[in-house]
């Protein structure tokens, strides 16, 4: 099929749509730019500086309280959603790092959220796993190793509650996922897309957002 309607992200416009965007906090530039300089091998673990904003839009959006973060690397996306949570609200952070989420630890505290977030560190299924098997989510953003986001998938969708989302990341997968013969994490995404798109329990878009982004919601 042919495509109807695309514009090229140059660096200049991409710097236009950031500066029609919620700017980023002093907070958030500061653990953006220490990502950077710190990781400049693995900084492209980082979501985009444009999906912080938009994260947080739609926490605000479908009120969310309890949100669930599978991936967190240096905390940007952590800090930007628990930013946007009331007071009361709660963000349980998996990963398996202590080097890259101290980082993250630093930043919450400068913020002032840390206390609405519980970073656990351990692999991330056994913390999907320790939750109640209740719908009790109302939003989860999906953004780690790619071999596990099926079964990512599958520990999240019973406890999300009806109408909360999930937001999942790297759904393009810098374009791989096109390749009939891919292989390795674009194989594993590509096989994520469809388990998305036949799963009966959600509705879910795909935006061409950064890597991708699907945006699925429990029915």
């Amino acid at each position: 099929m042919t495509k109807s309607k695309t514009t090229t992200i140059t660096e200049a416009l991409y710097d236009y749509v950031l500066a029609h965007n919620p700017p980023l906090d002093t907070v958030q530039r500061e653990l953006v730019r220490t990502t950077l300089e710190r990781f400049p091998d693995a900084a492209r673990m980082q979501s985009a500086q444009e999906q912080g904003p938009l994260l947080a839009f739609l926490i605000r959006l479908c009120g969310a309280r309890r949100v669930v973060e599978v991936g967190t690397f240096t905390g940007f996306s952590a800090l930007a959603m628990a930013q946007a949570l009331p007071p009361d609200g709660t963000l349980i952070a998996c990963d398996i790092s202590e080097e890259w989420t101290a980082y993250g630890r630093e930043a919450w505290a400068k913020a002032g959220v840390a206390d609405r977030i519980d970073l656990r560190i351990a692999p991330a299924l056994d913390t999907l796993r320790s939750i109640p098997a209740e719908p009790r989510i109302d939003f989860a953003y999906l953004d780690a190793d790619k071999g596990n986001y099926v079964a990512y998938w599958e520990e999240l969708v019973p406890r999300l509650r009806p109408g909360g989302l999930i937001v999942a990341d790297n759904v393009l997968f810098g374009g791989k996922v096109a390749d009939p013969h891919a292989e390795g994490p674009a194989a594993a995404i590509k096989e994520f897309n469809d388990h998305v798109m036949a799963d009966e329990r959600m509705e879910a878009v795909m935006l061409t957002v950064a890597d991708g982004l699907t945006v699925a919601r429990r029915r």
